[in-house]
């Protein structure tokens, strides 16, 4: 059995307070798009308990950490799993702020429970994605979604970008999300963003803001001027996506492919639905 694990970007990323637990309350749309990953689950051997395989990009953890196999953990706990041989081919760019880690979480939680015949509600499902991360439940349903708490309380909004083109360049950069997050200066957001996501695309540039490109163009010009240059290219609203430090350009439906523009950097290319 197989599934294709999306990412998804952010649409307005506002960090408005820090909590006594030392996280900080977000608000943020959380929206799909079709750069995927390859996950298969194929019968594992009756001499082994469960076993991942790696293709794609490097992945820079041990078996146990990854968050593929944390997801066939907790549900281990409480059902009775068979042994798995767990193929992931990674294409989605890790430390990009893109949720790819995430997703392949969520996306094996919703495998297993296909291929085990487990029954779990959507709501079971997300109950489970909540205690491997933050954002993991919002791939459950996969919807254009407004978050806000730590980024895991999701709200059903009504947007539709499909038949734009969206493009996602990814600079050889890591950005620290705790660096990124101690820089912030939390604070009330000028402009409600539920009400700014109901504006036009191309008032979006003026009002949806990404907190976190405050502190992170600073250290890392190199990300700034990607956002730029998308915009020259054409880009109707171009933002880096979470923590960084991927920035994607949504640009009109007759935008003309244009990678050799990113020479040397990940590039993505896809259309929005």
């Amino acid at each position: 059995m197989i599934s294709f694990p999306n990412c998804k970007i952010n649409l307005g990323l506002y960090v408005t307070s820090r909590r006594p637990d030392g996280y900080h309350e977000l608000e943020t749309i959380f929206y799909p798009i079709p750069l995927e990953d390859s996950l298969e689950i194929v019968p594992g051997s009756t001499q082994t308990d469960c076993t991942l395989h790696l293709f794609g990009n490097a992945v820079e953890c041990n078996t146990e950490d990854n968050l593929v196999m944390k997801a066939y953990r907790v549900l281990q706990k409480d059902f009775a799993l068979p042994p798995l041989n767990i193929s992931l081919y990674k294409q989605i760019p890790s430390g990009a702020g893109l949720g790819g880690g995430s997703s392949d979480a969520t996306f094996m939680l919703k495998l297993v429970n296909d291929y085990c015949k487990l029954g779990l509600s959507a709501v079971q499902l997300e109950n489970y994605a909540t205690q491997l991360g933050a954002d993991c439940a919002f791939f459950v349903r996969n919807t254009p979604m407004l978050a806000r708490g730590i980024g895991n309380i999701f709200s059903p909004i009504n947007l539709s970008l499909n038949g734009y083109k969206i493009v996602i360049v990814k600079p050889d950069i890591f950005v620290s999300t705790r660096e990124a997050f101690s820089l912030i200066k939390p604070h009330t957001p000028e402009y409600d963003l539920a009400e700014t996501i109901a504006l036009p695309i191309n008032q979006w540039k003026k009002y949806l803001q990404n907190d976190f490109e405050q502190s992170v163009f600073p250290q890392h010009p190199e990300i700034a001027n990607i956002k730029e240059r998308l915009y020259q290219s054409g880009a109707i609203y171009a933002s880096m996506s979470g923590s960084g430090s991927s920035v994607y350009g949504i640009f009109p439906k007759d935008y003309v492919d244009d990678s050799a523009a990113f020479k040397d950097l990940f590039y993505f290319c896809g259309i929005l639905k």
